[in-house]
């Protein structure tokens, strides 16, 4: 107890003194949904962040790792913002991890359709990659998880590491990095090629599992459904 407050009202108070404290929101202006989602949502590397915690709760240094080219000041400012407009929460984890963590609020996970709908839109911007090109095999995730229907885990196996995949969830995260941690519905394994012609919308999924270029197996619904089609 200090000067009347406790722990955890003083930590309540600094936590919303120091929000207040940030730069002020910039704004368009503009009376219209389009301009307000982009004052939250419009500075450069925002909805990159948001992807990136699409996975679940990361550490700073683990979201600083995969967007490279990323500023350690800018990303510190943009978690800020996010965490002041509501699109994020920063939380301790418990003994022995003690480390901050960073995780999107509900509204932050409703923008999973906007990232889908804007890597929907980019796949004719892909063309080959570029030497300068940086990737991480979790980037294939979402485009993966466009051409997947039904509900269920997809375990994912690239050249560049293996990620896993929750179709359909309503809740936590919606991808992650390496194994399933518990039994898949469904592995796929492919080359860098063929995911990448997936990403770039030049092949289907069900089309490059039936010319064997990607390999199905598990006995699940989603495994069973891509074999069929």
């Amino acid at each position: 107890m200090l000067l009347g407050f406790t722990k955890q009202e003083l930590g309540k108070s600094n936590n919303a003194s120091r929000l207040r404290r940030m730069s002020p929101r910039r704004s368009y202006d503009q009376y219209c949904s389009a301009a307000r989602a982009l004052d939250l949502v419009g500075d450069r590397w925002t909805l990159l962040i948001v992807r990136e915690l699409l996975a679940g709760p990361r550490r700073y240094t683990d979201l600083h790792a995969d967007l490279p080219g990323v500023s350690t000041d800018v990303l510190a400012s943009r978690l800020k913002d996010m965490e002041r407009d509501g699109l994020t929460t920063r939380r301790r984890l418990p003994p022995p991890g003690a480390a901050y963590v960073y995780e999107l609020t509900a509204r932050g996970r409703r923008l999973l359709p906007v990232l889908q709908a804007l890597g929907a839109w980019g796949e004719e911007e892909l063309g080959e990659r570029r030497p300068t090109d940086a990737v991480r095999a979790h980037w294939f995730a979402l485009p993966l998880l466009r051409a997947l229907d039904g509900q269920g885990v997809v375990e994912v196996r690239l050249e560049e590491g293996d990620f896993h995949l929750h179709v359909g969830a309503q809740e936590g995260p919606v991808y992650g990095d390496g194994p399933a941690p518990g039994e898949a519905d469904a592995r796929l394994e492919m080359d860098a090629a063929t995911c990448e012609a997936i990403a770039r919308g030049q092949t289907r999924l069900p089309d490059a599992v039936r010319d064997g270029r990607v390999t199905v197996t598990g006995d699940g619904t989603l495994a069973k459904a891509l074999r069929e089609a």
